[in-house]
Order: structure tokens, then sequence, then C-alpha cells
């Protein structure tokens, strides 16, 4: 019989900065999901935000570094190295590199609510399961976007994709836990220096295991 390889979850964002909501739904979706590990996807740019206020994408990497020690999650700006813009054609890339794996995309109730604007969003549901982790203020919006109409119809409980011999999507699991009120955006207002205490030399990949040079290259999403 042909072996499985690991249960990868990807958790894509700017990690601008990371912080101790990421490390936390990580760990959740990990146990609930029962994942090997799961990589964060430091992205060296996002057409949906602006650059105004972007650390450099090494200090990114840094801060998610420090905040995912001990833990089994690998920080990794492959995208960088795939030149891929869009998630779409950043699934596809890592299923292709990665054949042996299985990945679910994992993303918060913010994401899901503007699903739609992503480009080829239906095809990429049907890339890899989809696990939605519950946030404040936006579960509301996430269950009337356009791409929950869409997607409702392949809602699974996370106890039914842990248990499956094989993954399939389109999948879409809704994973609760207590409110994480924490955000990128009120690190950021708190401590608009925050970056200054990530600068160093150049972080090593931890899945390409190349070195992340500083400051970034082209923006990317």
């Amino acid at each position: 019989m042909k072996t499985r390889g690991p249960l990868t979850g990807l958790l894509g964002g700017s990690f601008n900065p990371a912080h101790g909501a990421h490390r936390r739904i990580s760990l959740f979706a990990l146990e609930a999901l029962g994942l090997d590990e799961v990589w964060w996807l430091v992205s060296p740019g996002n057409p949906l935000k602006r650059e105004a206020g972007m650390a450099p994408l090494a200090v990114r990497v840094r801060s998610a570094q420090a905040e995912a020690s001990g833990a089994p999650i690998r920080v990794t700006a492959i995208e960088r190295q795939l030149g891929t813009r869009y998630t779409i054609d950043t699934l596809r890339a890592l299923k292709r590199r990665f054949p042996r794996r299985r990945f679910v995309w994992l993303m918060g109730a913010d994401n899901l609510a503007q699903l739609h604007l992503w480009k080829d969003w239906r095809n990429m549901a049907r890339e890899m399961p989809i696990a939605v982790i519950a946030r404040p203020g936006y579960n509301r919006r996430a269950l009337a976007s356009p791409a929950m109409a869409w997607l409702r119809r392949f809602r699974l409980p996370a106890s039914c994709l842990k248990n499956r011999a094989e993954w399939s999507a389109p999948a879409l699991i809704e994973l609760r836990f207590d409110p994480e009120p924490r955000s990128a955006t009120a690190m950021r207002q708190a401590d608009p220096d925050w970056a200054r205490r990530f600068t160093g030399p150049p972080p090593r990949d931890a899945v390409t295991h190349s070195l992340i040079p500083d400051p970034a290259g082209p923006a990317h999403a």
C-alpha cells in the first residue's frame, strides 16, 4: 500500500508582526485536524493589502520564527522562491514540489469573508480542503459572503476530515474555539517600532533551508 506523506496545514499571511494568535490557532488546528505540522507562509507581499507600514520580509520571518519557537510550526518564505503572486498558484506549486504531502489551507473567518475577491478562489478550494478558524467580529460577514454561499455544500466536521483515508476537495471545515482578540494591526498601533526588535542576520527558511535576504524583494501575494 502506498504510504501517505505528512499532513501539513498551511497558514498564509503577512505576519506583520507574528503574534500569539497565529500560534494559538495553528496549534488548535493541528490538534483538531490531526496535522503533523503547520507551515507559516510569510508572504513577500499581498495584493489586498497596502504596502505602507509593511516591514521587510526578513524582519517578518524573524518575528514568525520567534513566535513559532518550540512548536511543530515551520516558518517559510517559499513563495519568494516559487515566484508565485497569488495563493492559487502557490498551492499548485506546493503540491507539485511536495507530491507526497497532504495539505489543508488554514484561514481566519476574516479571510473567508473576502475570499471571493481572491484570484480563482473556487479552483483554490478544489486544490485542498479549507479549514476556517472563528475570529471575533468577522463570523457574521463570513457566513454571509459569496464564498460561503458556494462552499456551504462542501461542509465537513473536523472529525470526518481527520479520520478520512484520503483527503478530497472541495471541503470546508469550521473550527470554533475561544475568541482570539489579538491582531497584527493592534500590535503595530501599540508598538510602532516593533520591527526594530527583529533586526539581525538573514534568517534561514525552515522549508527551503535557504537564507532570506533583507530587505525583501518585489511584492507577492
